[in-house]
């Protein structure tokens, strides 16, 4: 009978522990979140192109510094990595924000709106942080400052993940999660799980969205090049035209997804992003280049219409009279969250907003290199909305627009949210 007490007494105890870090883990949310607020805009004003993160870089490991955390720098390239100890042994947990902007002219007219400009693919272009990772690297020095403060009470190992090119390298460069992952940032400590976030406007601020298992699509680039014949536009029967041609092949790979594709079992995307042809008004040129992304959420559904797009490219020019390759080079693998580790930390993303904010998310059809972590260690990857309450959902700005923001009012509870998402996990058996 002793022993019964003794342990109900132990259970209370360590419960009434549990509820005293969750408390010290909101009053900390709340006293970092001006420096949050302060760290997003100054990161938005000075965004940065992959691999080319220096600044941002130097910012964050400066930062982790102070808070008495060991950092390693330079990993893929500009990847800064923070290990923070806990005052007992434990598992280790990996948490990850991503720091690349995007080649993109801002259109927010936010007053810390970015007037950077640098050079993409040969060509001079505005860079912004118009997917939102400029709230990633914010919210993940903000769990730093929190978990920090609250390291004696942690039976484990936080490991700060802050990546670089998520985006993708630039041409003839390696980098991202892969090149991460190579590097060894998922080792020594070995990590046991990882979990990210992400700022979206398809909810609202003050709740999150996430799916078990295809949360978000593969992406894979692909390149056609049309080989036609150059001629006079006067004469454009003494040369082949690889524009026409482009132009066919650019409607017939659509039919792809609405016609060959059970788009009822798995969602698949096709689409040309670029078609590059010709120098002058009056010349048929002589070949075109058209690049674009495949994206599906099953391998078998993305070889099926990797054929089919083969078929339809080197069918139409062929019945045009001319040459045409199609490549693809190996994307982003569906991001897979562990249903297993969704289902244990949900009740951590209930706490702070509640059940009915805590939704489930329809399959996103963007990619992310978080998967790549995910085919190592189970991994949790949700989103945070960013959508002002004031802004219907059919007037929400997507990532990528030159227009997009986030509603800052939303920091402060993703503090909160990787930061408990950490300490529970850590303290779970």
């Amino acid at each position: 009978m002793k022993s019964a007490v003794v342990t109900i007494v132990g259970c209370l105890l360590c419960a009434s522990a549990y509820a005293d870090l969750h408390q010290d883990i909101d009053r900390a949310a709340a006293a970092v979140e001006p420096d949050v607020i302060a760290w997003h805009r100054d990161i938005h004003e000075n965004p940065e192109l992959s691999n080319r993160e220096v600044r941002t870089a130097a910012l964050v490991a400066a930062y982790l510094k102070t808070l008495g955390i060991d950092v390693t720098t330079g990993v893929a390239h500009t990847g800064v990595v923070g290990i923070l100890k806990g005052g007992k042994p434990g598992r280790v947990v990996a948490l990850r924000a991503d720091m690349d902007a995007l080649p993109v002219v801002e259109e927010t007219g936010l007053p810390y709106a970015s007037t950077v400009t640098s050079q993409y693919l040969g060509q001079d272009v505005g860079v912004m942080h118009a997917c939102g990772h400029d709230n990633h690297v914010a919210i993940l020095m903000g769990v730093a400052k929190v978990l920090a403060g609250v390291r004696e009470q942690l039976p484990g190992t936080v490991k700060f993940i802050f990546q670089p090119a998520e985006e993708g390298a630039p041409a003839n460069e390696e980098g991202g999660a892969r090149m991460m992952i190579e590097e060894g940032v998922l080792k020594n400590p070995d990590v046991d799980a990882i979990f990210g976030l992400h700022v979206m406007q398809i909810v609202g601020t003050g709740q999150v969205a996430m799916r078990p298992l295809g949360a978000m699509a593969s992406s894979q680039r692909f390149e056609i090049t049309i080989t036609g014949k150059q001629t006079h536009g006067a004469m454009p029967w003494a040369g082949i035209d690889p524009i026409v041609i482009g132009s066919q092949i650019v409607g017939a790979l659509q039919t792809i997804v609405s016609r060959r594709v059970d788009i009822t079992s798995s969602p698949a995307v096709v689409t040309v992003g670029t078609f590059r042809s010709g120098v002058r008004n009056n010349i048929v040129p002589g070949d075109a280049t058209l690049t674009g992304t495949v994206r599906t959420f099953d391998p078998a559904v993305a070889q099926a219409v990797q054929n089919d797009m083969h078929d339809i490219v080197t069918g139409i020019a062929s019945a045009n009279g001319a040459a045409a390759t199609l490549t693809f080079t190996d994307g982003t693998p569906a991001t897979i969250n562990d249903a297993a580790l969704l289902d244990r930390m949900r009740p951590s993303l209930v706490r702070i907003y509640g059940d009915k904010n805590v939704l489930l998310s329809n399959p996103v059809m963007a990619a992310e290199d978080f998967a790549f972590y995910q085919q190592h260690v189970p991994g949790l990857f949700f989103f945070v909305g960013v959508r002002p309450p004031n802004v219907s959902a059919e007037n929400a700005v997507p990532n990528h627009s030159p227009k997009f923001y986030a509603d800052e009012a939303a920091l402060k509870d993703a503090v909160r949210s990787l930061a408990s998402l950490a300490a529970d996990y850590l303290n779970q058996r």
